[in-house]
């Protein structure tokens, strides 16, 4: 497989890696996962049912109310937050979040290289906060 690395903007430090999680139509913060468990309640959403815990979340921004960064932050305090996320752009309630949650984050991908479109759920990347990176190292076979 080509190595791909898509350049973002790092907002929180720190390097993880492990399945992504795509949710291209974000998630609904007031309601939108069970923070106890970390299961996406979204009725909206396609990834209804999945679990965010310990996933690299991928998302274009937050979605809803100021209410998103309570609901992220109570997955964190209850062990069921993902190991870091991605935004394709970087809204208030994403930055409050982010701020919150203390994973590693990276946000403002070009257009040509928003996570978005070029992760899929299921591939197995590392995410730099640091240097503002997300790397697919294995390609899912969907």
């Amino acid at each position: 497989m080509e190595k791909i690395v898509l350049q973002g903007r790092g907002v929180i430090p720190g390097i993880v890696e492990g399945e992504a999680l795509v949710c291209a139509d974000s998630i609904t913060g007031w309601g939108g996962i069970d923070p106890e468990t970390g299961v996406i309640k979204d009725y909206e959403n396609v990834n209804r049912g999945k679990c965010i815990k310990d996933t690299i979340l991928i998302m274009p921004g937050s979605k809803g109310s100021n209410g998103w960064s309570c609901y992220f932050g109570a997955a964190r305090a209850a062990g069921s937050a993902p190991k870091g996320w991605a935004f394709s752009k970087i809204d208030s309630s994403a930055g409050v979040a982010s701020a919150v949650m203390q994973i590693p984050t990276v946000v403002d991908f070009s257009k040509e290289e928003d996570p978005c479109v070029r992760v899929k759920t299921g591939d197995f990347v590392r995410l730099d906060g640091t240097k503002g990176t997300l790397e697919i190292l294995k390609a899912c076979s969907q």
